[in-house]
């Protein structure tokens, strides 16, 4: 399957799993790449050492590009960089920040800058630094989001820009991929499904929250602070609400937050943790192996697409 996203990123299918992080380490990276989509790391958690280590592994394990997100308001952002360069990642994604001033510096150094961004204007800025592609993310996403709908910023981001656009938000599954392209997206960013794969190492508890989800389960929390957070509901996100309602300073609110997604990935700790999740959870019954994911998505998109093409004719 051909767009101009797999001729750019040299994959199969223009699948990109989401670099969520301590959620998207090396089994799972690997395991999609190997599949025809395109694994990232997650290196929000990450100190160097780590990043180091988990892109060793994604090399024993594939010959195939792969990719690094890096979250730009880490505490180990500086050092994580000089990693990336260092070990000569092909590509990485960024998310939580403006990427400008590290485009060119990579782009010298043979690494492609892919920005997830949630407004128009931030990718009109992006695109005079001269990004080739760019991720637009709705807030039916999980983890960090922003304020506009993937079925709104796609094709208002299509419109703007002359490159290739990826849509993320939301989609989890071939319908849901074909319904992005009729937007004119030219790829996915699957974030929540792959969560739900054999090759993902979080804990079995956050695996089965996810599947055992509906269609109203997530909620967003931290509104107050800027930084919003859309995550399965339980224990956590109602002490959320109880300090938003009475209205308490951002800097409880935030320390509220501390340390809750690892407590829910690694330690599964899906009440008291931060169950991060996009509101696709409630389509996911299943915990497979990424490449019947990836293979199921396709089958799916390419009915789909048939379907209504079918409809046209008559």
């Amino acid at each position: 399957m051909e767009t101009r996203v797999t001729k750019l990123l040299g994959i199969d299918y223009p699948i990109l799993q989401g670099g969520m992080a301590w959620v998207s380490t090396a089994p799972l990276v690997a395991a999609v790449s190997n599949a025809g989509g395109l694994g990232i790391i997650g290196a929000g958690g990450m100190d160097a050492n780590q990043l180091r280590e988990n892109i060793h592994q994604v090399r024993t394990k594939t010959k195939k590009p792969f990719g690094v997100n890096l979250m730009l308001l880490s505490p180990y952002i500086n050092d994580q960089i000089e990693i990336v360069k260092e070990e000569q990642v092909p590509i990485v994604t960024t998310g939580a920040g403006n990427p400008s001033r590290l485009i060119d510096d990579f782009s010298k150094r043979g690494i492609m800058t892919i920005p997830v961004v949630a407004s128009v204007q931030l990718a009109k800025r992006l695109v005079r630094h001269g990004i080739q592609t760019i991720i637009a993310e709705g807030m039916e996403s999980g983890g960090h989001i922003g304020e506009i709908t993937t079925m709104c910023l796609v094709p208002q981001m299509v419109d703007a820009l002359d490159i290739p656009v990826i849509a993320a938000g939301g989609i989890g599954d071939g319908r849901g991929m074909a319904a992005v392209f009729a937007l004119g997206a030219e790829g996915v960013q699957v974030g929540t499904r792959f969560v739900c794969s054999n090759e993902c190492s979080v804990h079995p508890f956050y695996k089965e929250a996810i599947v055992n989800s509906q269609d109203r389960s997530t909620v967003i929390t931290g509104m107050s602070t800027g930084h919003p957070v859309r995550c399965l509901k339980n224990k956590l996100t109602r002490k959320f609400e109880e300090l938003e309602a009475h209205q308490v300073n951002r800097e409880e609110i935030e320390a509220l937050g501390s340390g809750r997604l690892r407590r829910a990935v690694c330690e599964g700790d899906v009440e008291e943790g931060s169950v991060m999740a996009g509101q696709i959870s409630g389509l996911i019954d299943d915990i497979k192996p990424v490449s019947e994911i990836i293979k199921d998505i396709i089958y799916e998109f390419q009915n789909t697409v048939a379907r209504l093409t079918f409809f046209n004719k008559e």
